[in-house]
């Protein structure tokens, strides 16, 4: 037992100077502001020069008197002390009847010399460091202090080798070696330090020497126990845990480095003590101390990287027992992490960082939005708030993945543990990425909880005994998800009373994470433990959370700042999801979808009571809803219960019911101030429509079920009807209420038909390749529908866009309709010749093919006529193209296959026509004006 006492007794020494020298530089830190304060007077010319030396002198002699009786000090009784420092006070009260006697000499002059003070003493640019400094002045500190450690190795390695000392005398001289490592230290920063540059803070020679005699003492202990069994692992935990505070203790004269050399040593201690009987509550115990002290350090110094380096130590012990060990006590790594929860809160960094930012309140510019998250996201200090929350985070999900039996149900230590991350989150202006983290990752572990089997066990003398399974239902998951929603959004109420005023931008964090993540989190529990048929619970969660949001809102409008306007948005958005959420827990299929868009029309109704800019676009979010469960579920029922009668089924109601509501809200908010809103409903409103004649056309033309199939001629015929007379519709619209939404959804509407045309009618479904049959009937048939009607559409569109729409647009859809009257007349002329089917494998016969070139002739005739009535350019052009064609014909295709009089008769109808085309204009058309 001799070593460890001797060993325990040097630690005290040590530890004793310590708190001396810690004193000793309180009091030299305010002399030296004394000084700096009496220098710049001197400059000032408010003291007298001989005064101040004098002053200089005496005060230099009380410091060398204190720092030689320094013990004695803290024996004198209290009466001594305080008569020094009414002595103090006299010295200071004569500077300033010295000041005032001042007073009356010229202004000017004193002025003068305040400035010169001030140029005299204002920091002087820093000059880049050369390489000799570098290499002298902070290489060889380094290099010296990693020699002197390695020189002390060497020493007890030739020691051994040479048997010269026995391992007690040679651990024992280490030891001293180690602490006269320290001393030196101490001595060099109290005599040489005041005079060195701060250039050279991070390379000072008093900390490598400390930093070096705290690694010898470090192996010293470890020697003792892990080599030579001189101590037990008890003695050794106790005899690193002390040097390892020492070395932190030193940090605070000697820097951060020093700091996270003696972090680095606590973290280590647990790791290098082995032990048959481990106690868990001892580990974490120790671990939680030495993170409150090196925060405590933190504090004093205002460091940021060694208690970053704390967080994650003391996370990485957590994960790692929780991720090794086969019985898993919860309570000591879960409170260990609360504690520095509560620490980061309180401790360090508290309310060093809890400042308002200079822009926090402005009103966001839209190009600098950007640059507004960016700032949020990049608070100080990053560092501490990523490793805090990692630290916190990563263990709790390891709970969830645990190899080995929980005691305590995962579900609680994940809850306790984001509830509290959250807490810091809402707690102060620099957590951002904490209350970022706590919403993400409740939503991961509500997620994997659920794709996780989990055991738990009793603990009976702190072993783990496995119990047998058993049926213990949801409760505790379903709490989970639920809880922390409900805590996510006290938290953000909280932080929105406190502090959203004067931080807007956190405060639409916050707003955002109340409104998405309860709902999210309920979501992912009713789809997992939930009733799908009809979940109360899940319900009257969402119903509640639904009207608590609403009512945070009508709190934020009624404190009318303009910092909780977007928050305020924020709230009725995320209320609308909650009632959906509520919704779908007790209604299915045709329910859901009509009543999803009612709940989205209320809000449009409130729009008449309350100004929020958010309200139409509730009903906007709510309309593009409904198309997503369309797009899911097309027949809205189910194609098993879906009727077969026409228009009367639940199609109508299904997407009638949202359109006309869409539509109702369009007309509601003719006059609301956003544009873009008002277009987007127009426009939402005006496909809904459109989308609900489709699908009724759809489902009677197909026997009353919907399918993926291809549709026929007919029935595509009917949906570029539709698409035509959509377009002119959304004309008159523009033209009685001017709307981009109109003007642009009117031509692209018309460009959508002519494309349907391009594709389905000429090619597509095109009879002539297809080989569908036309009908018996010989006008009233297929081609009827698929080709006249739609010519005819496209004709009386073009004429109805004349100097409404730009003329490309409408010669595009004079065009179109031409083209559809050209393939009908076509088209009807084989079916003349061929009967009910023209497939293409049929072939041509001579009289048809001669009848195609008097129709297309006729075509081309009675186009130009109506081109000349109506002064229409494109129909005149039109006119010609189908002229040229039948040129075209002529010469290439009737010259050799027609043979005879027909052949004879084709040319002589060319020639005739032709030359009627160029008297017509020569004599009428060039009397007209150009349209």
């Amino acid at each position: 037992m001799e070593i460890p006492l001797f060993i325990l007794a040097l630690v005290a020494a040590f530890i004793y100077t310590l708190v001396a020298s810690i004193r000793n530089s309180s009091r030299i830190k305010s002399l030296e502001r004394e000084v700096h304060s009496l220098k710049r007077l001197m400059a000032a010319g408010v003291v007298a020069p001989a005064a101040a030396l004098a002053e200089n002198a005496e005060t230099a002699e009380k410091t060398d008197f204190a720092a030689e009786t320094e013990g004695q000090t803290a024996l004198e009784p209290a009466g001594i002390r305080d008569e020094d420092a009414f002595e103090r006070s006299e010295a200071s009260t004569a500077a300033a009847d010295q000041d005032v006697a001042r007073e009356d000499a010229p202004a000017a002059p004193l002025a003068d010399a305040v400035s010169v003070a001030a140029s005299d003493t204002a920091p002087a640019p820093a000059a880049k460091e050369s390489f000799e400094s570098l290499l002298g002045a902070r290489w060889a500190v380094w290099a010296g202090g990693l020699a002197l450690a390695l020189g002390g190795i060497f020493l007890v390695k030739y020691s051994i080798e040479s048997g010269l000392l026995s391992p007690a005398v040679r651990l024992s001289l280490a030891a001293i070696f180690g602490l006269f490592l320290g001393l030196a230290g101490e001595a060099i920063r109290r005599k040489a330090v005041p005079g060195i540059a701060t250039t050279y803070s991070n390379a000072m020679i008093p900390g490598v020497l400390t930093a070096a005699g705290a690694l010898t003492l470090f192996g010293v202990v470890y020697a003792a126990y892990g080599i030579y069994d001189y101590i037990g692992p008890g003695t050794a935990f106790i005899l690193l845990g002390l040097v390892a505070f020492a070395t932190i203790g030193l940090s605070l004269l000697h820097g951060q480095a020093l700091a996270g050399l003696g972090l680095l040593g606590s973290m280590l201690t647990p790791a290098l003590i082995s032990t048959e009987t481990p106690n868990i509550w001892a580990l974490f115990v120790f671990l939680t101390v030495s993170w409150l002290a090196t925060a405590a350090a933190a504090r004093r110094q205002g460091w940021t990287v060694v208690p970053s380096l704390a967080n994650a130590g003391l996370g990485l012990w957590a994960l790692g027992y929780i991720g090794f060990s086969d019985a898993i006590s919860a309570e000591p790594p879960t409170l260990a992490l609360l504690i520095m929860l509560a620490g980061t809160i309180f401790l360090w960094p508290g309310k060093q960082y809890d400042t308002t930012p200079p822009d926090a309140a402005e009103t966001a510019a839209p190009e600098r939005r950007a640059i507004r998250i960016m700032r949020l996201l990049l608070r100080p200090s990053l560092a501490l708030n990523l490793t805090v929350s990692m630290a916190v985070i990563l263990p709790a999900i390891g709970f969830l993945f645990a190899e080995g039996s929980v005691d305590t149900h995962p579900a609680l230590i994940v809850s306790a543990l984001i509830a509290a991350l959250a807490a810091l989150g809402a707690a102060r202006h620099y957590a951002v990425w904490p209350a970022i983290i706590a919403a993400l990752g409740a939503q991961s572990a509500v997620s994997l909880m659920s794709r996780r089997g989990i055991d738990f066990i009793g603990l009976v003398n702190d072993t783990g005994v496995t119990l047998p399974p058993v049926g213990t239902g949801y409760a505790a998951e379903i709490a989970m998800a639920l809880g922390l929603g409900a805590i996510f959004v006290l938290c953000a109420f909280s932080f929105l009373k406190r502090k959203g005023a004067e931080d807007a931008d956190f405060a639409q964090l916050w707003a955002g994470i109340a409104a998405l993540f309860p709902v999210w989190l309920a979501t992912a529990s009713f789809v997992e433990y939930g009733n799908l048929g009809r979940d109360w619970l899940h319900a009257a969660y969402g119903l509640g959370l639904g009207f608590v949001l609403l009512a945070g809102a009508e709190w934020l409008h009624r404190r009318n700042s303009e910092a909780y306007r977007k928050p305020l948005n924020i709230f009725v958005l995320g209320s609308f999801a909650a009632f959906a959420l509520c919704l779908h827990t007790l209604t299915e299929g045709l329910a859901t979808t009509v009543l999803l868009s009612v709940i989205g029309f209320l809000y449009v109704l409130a729009s008449r009571y309350r100004n929020w800019d958010i309200l139409p676009w509730v009903m906007a979010v709510a309309s593009v809803a409904v198309l997503g469960r369309i797009a899911w579920e097309p027949t809205i029922v189910g194609p098993q219960n879906l009727g077969t009668t026409p228009v009367f089924n639940a199609l109508l109601p299904g997407y009638g019911i949202p359109a006309l509501l869409a539509i109702v809200s369009a007309w509601l908010l003719r006059d609301w101030p956003g544009m873009r809103i008002k277009n987007f409903l127009q426009a939402i409103a005006s496909v809904m429509g459109l989308l609900a004649v489709a699908i009724l056309v759809r489902h009677a033309m197909n026997g009353g079920t919907l399918d993926s199939s291809v549709p026929t001629l007919g029935e595509q015929s009917i949906y570029t009807l539709l698409t035509i007379g959509f377009s002119g519709v959304l004309m008159t619209l523009d033209l009685k209420s001017p709307s981009p939404v109109f003007r642009y959804g009117s031509m692209i509407a018309g460009v959508i038909a002519v494309i349907n045309v391009l594709t389905m009618h000429f090619f597509t479904l095109n009879p002539y390749f297809t080989g569908e049959n036309t009908g018996r009937i010989p006008v009233v048939n297929l081609l009827l529908i698929g080709y006249l009607l739609p010519a005819f559409a496209y004709g009386g569109l073009a004429y109805y866009a004349r100097g409404k729409r730009p003329p490309p647009y409408v010669s595009m859809l004079a065009v179109a309709g031409a083209a559809l009257g050209f393939a009908w007349a076509t088209l009807s002329v084989r079916r003349f010749w061929q009967g009910e089917n023209i497939a293409d494998w049929k072939g041509f016969m001579q009289g048809e093919t001669y009848s195609y070139s008097v129709v297309w002739l006729l075509i081309g005739v009675l186009l130009l006529v109506l081109g000349s009535r109506f002064n229409a350019r494109s129909l005149r052009l039109a006119s010609a193209a189908f002229v040229l064609i039948s040129v075209a014909k002529a010469f290439l295709i009737d010259m050799s296959n027609l043979e005879g009089v027909l052949r004879a008769l084709s040319f002589i109808g060319l020639g005739a026509v032709l030359i009627g085309i160029g008297l017509f204009y020569q004599k009428i058309l060039t009397r007209k004006p150009q349209a």
